[in-house]
């Protein structure tokens, strides 16, 4: 028992009388839809079932009180993570990227279908996932299916299992078993799609101007940067654009790193098309200008862009064309980010920041003078729209008792070797933030990061 948290028996209860609720939590802030206030929270069965002024006294099996320094938050939900498990555990496992998650206050992970051996591209594989993920996780793990040449019979099959919608790539996927879509076949799979009322997500950028570009090679950053040109990715954004109003389906554009795609995403939600955009911590927080020479860490597609871009993605944010903001955590091993040679046509381009999502971005805000409660809603309510997930992401009575307790005014440096990653590799390293998770929980049970306690979710009806 920690020093904050006290068993809500009285002496004289029976063992065989039972207090209102399982747990209660306690605080000067805890954050639900109606803003961050002092308040105490009622969880039963896993579920949220009370939420009263600071004072009501609510009875519980436990109470956690919620330190002055702390905020309550709804545990954060990010929509778009790569586990590799199983094919490639070496680069990531559910066991190291579920705690990574929960330590930094993310209580639910939806899994990419590319990068684990094999692909989630039919039952079968996701069958294979969600056996490798319902021994390890320590979080709430939910799957993208994926969308790839021949596999159009499978999307529907797919859908009935659960699975929150489809991803394609417009060029190569970095990974020979997860082939690419031309334009036209992700228009023939999006009407498959609309059928049955899914989404497509999208990595966009097009293989054309990606091959005509500069080729990567060598130390030098700015080398890489001119090989993944913004107009690569903007013309990918529009043919996402015009296949989506053509076909109606509901459509998500991953990671944007181009502020160039902003006024036409603008303009396409303005129509209704039906158009969701998410960006990562990298884009927001990492410069072109400051990437050494040699530091693969930084590589990732698409690539790490400049400053005056950096705040035209935050303005974008902030006026709500770009919806969310979800960690890319794309890890690999040590050796294959080539950190001995530092060749960026070499590396592995992928960043893993699932644990510091919410410090990194929480940083950057304060500076901005973005709120707490705008940066969860970037973070955890937002995603959980996307994925359809109506139990998550809001501390309100019904849903699901997620928290992370959250210091925002602590500081840490991030050390890559205190990470629970799997591979101590980051271009975090060294870096000062603001914002510590010091508690996660899941249907109203701490992590331990002992025991795992999550649960495999799936695509609500």
């Amino acid at each position: 028992m920690s020093i904050n948290e006290t068993v809500g028996r009285t002496p004289d209860e029976t063992a065989t009388t039972r207090t209102p609720f399982d747990l209660v939590l306690r605080g000067e802030q805890v954050l639900t839809s109606e803003g961050i206030a002092p308040r105490e929270v009622g969880v039963r069965d896993g579920k949220i079932i009370a939420i009263e002024p600071l004072g009501a006294q609510l009875e519980g099996e436990r109470v956690i009180e919620v330190a002055e320094d702390e905020v309550l938050l709804p545990g954060l939900v990010d929509t778009h993570v790569h586990v590799n498990e199983p094919g490639r555990t070496e680069w990531e496992g559910f066991e190291s990227a579920t705690k990574a998650a929960a330590a930094g206050g993310v209580t639910t992970i939806v899994d990419m279908p590319l990068n684990s051996i094999p692909p989630t591209v039919n039952l079968d594989a996701l069958n294979i996932k969600r056996e490798a993920a319902s021994k390890n996780a320590y979080v709430n793990v939910g799957f993208w299916g994926g969308a790839v040449p021949g596999n159009k019979k499978d999307l529907r099959e797919l859908h009935e299992a659960g699975v929150f919608g489809f991803k394609c790539f417009l060029l190569h996927s970095g990974v020979d078993e997860f082939p690419s879509l031309s334009v036209d076949e992700m228009e023939e799979d999006m009407a498959e799609l609309a059928s049955f009322d899914s989404l497509m997500i999208v990595h966009a950028e097009d293989s054309d101007i990606i091959d005509n570009s500069p080729q990567p090679s060598g130390a030098v950053y700015s080398g890489f940067l001119e090989s993944r040109p913004r107009a690569a990715e903007n013309t990918a954004i529009e043919q996402v654009i015009e296949r989506a109003r053509k076909t109606g389906v509901r459509a998500h554009v991953l990671h944007l790193s181009s502020s160039d795609a902003l006024e036409m995403i603008r303009q396409a939600k303005a129509e209704g098309v039906k158009l969701t955009v998410e960006t990562c911590p990298h884009y927001l927080t990492l410069l072109a200008e400051e990437i050494p020479d040699g530091a693969t860490a930084y590589k990732c597609c698409p690539p790490i862009r400049e400053d005056a871009n950096r705040d035209l993605l935050w303005k974008g944010l902030e006026e709500g064309i770009i919806d969310c903001i979800v960690s890319d955590h794309s890890p690999s091993t040590v050796d294959l980010k080539d950190v001995e040679n530092g060749d960026f046509g070499v590396a592995w381009g992928g960043v893993a920041s699932l644990q510091l999502g919410l410090p990194l971005i929480w940083t950057e805000a304060k500076k901005r003078g973005i709120s707490l409660e705008q940066v969860v809603s970037w973070m955890s309510v937002n995603p959980s729209k996307l994925a359809g997930l109506g139990n998550k992401a809001v501390i309100e009575a019904g849903r699901d008792a997620d928290f992370a307790v959250f210091a925002p005014e602590e500081t840490f440096e991030v050390d890559v070797e205190n990470l629970h990653h799997k591979n101590p590799i980051s271009p975090y390293q060294g870096k000062a933030l603001h914002g510590l998770v010091r508690r996660s929980i899941i249907a109203g049970t701490d992590v331990d990061f002992q025991t795992p306690h999550g649960q495999l979710i799936r695509r609500e009806n």
